[in-house]
């Protein structure tokens, strides 16, 4: 496997206006049978390009590695500008023109979105996708009113922290809750004793996060602890602790 970097993948044009969105390509040999889509975290606000020194990009590159496996390309995305935007909704945007690239390359293959912070919001914002099977949502920030019907018969993981101090994990909790009214696989973790930015327990989050994708995409069995908070009914499903009690 080999990590391919363009901003054009396979010769296909961008039809975002500006600079193109980035895309660092994790490639099996073998070929594809699917596709993982990462997308990193920002801000409210900013139309600064993004680097691939920023820290938000650099977070999620150990986990796009750690989610290779036989027969799965990971495509890790950079967007064109730092910021949310709105009304422009910037990253949105970008991960379209990611996820229609996927299409035409790999017609027919199952795509799960992985996204952090912002890129979680992304992540929700363009489940609606026909391609994609599941989205696993990290630290998402939510604001009241975010649509959830896109999300009928796809999977969906979300886990937060609950040292949090930069999105708030009761809107991911009321999220859930209401995406549990169009689809039965929800589950929702609480990292114990860790925060956004995903580092004091960072094994358990990338183990959480590649029992998922890998289970969604039907490479390993589904791990028994998102098996059984899928399985409960709300909301005790939507807030299992991960990684000890919470006293």
């Amino acid at each position: 496997m080999s990590w391919l970097s363009t901003g054009e993948p396979k010769g296909v044009a961008s039809r975002t206006a500006g600079v193109h969105p980035q895309v660092d390509v994790l490639k099996p040999q073998g070929g594809a049978n699917a596709v993982v889509l990462v997308l990193h975290g920002g801000r409210e606000h900013g139309t600064g390009p993004v680097r691939r020194h920023n820290l938000a990009y650099l977070r999620m590159v150990p986990l796009a590695r750690a989610l290779r496996a036989p027969g799965v390309e990971v495509w890790n995305m950079r967007y064109r500008v730092r910021g949310w935007n709105a009304p422009s909704l910037d990253p949105v945007k970008d991960a379209r023109w990611a996820l229609d690239r996927i299409t035409e390359l790999h017609p027919g293959r199952p795509v799960v979105l992985v996204g952090h912070s912002m890129g979680g919001r992304t992540a929700l914002r363009v489940a609606g996708h026909p391609g994609v099977v599941a989205v696993c949502a990290l630290a998402p920030w939510l604001v009241p009113g975010e649509p959830y019907e896109q999300l009928r018969g796809k999977a969906l993981l979300i886990a937060h922290g609950d040292q949090e101090r930069m999105t708030d994990p009761a809107r991911s909790l009321a999220f859930a809750r209401q995406a549990k009214t169009v689809t039965d696989r929800v589950a929702r973790f609480s990292v114990v004793g860790d925060g956004h930015a995903m580092l004091r327990r960072a094994r358990d989050w990338t183990r959480l996060v590649v029992s998922f994708v890998h289970g969604e995409l039907g490479l390993e069995p589904v791990a028994p602890d998102i098996a059984n908070a899928m399985r409960e009914a709300s909301p005790r499903g939507l807030d299992v602790p991960l990684g000890g009690s919470r006293g």
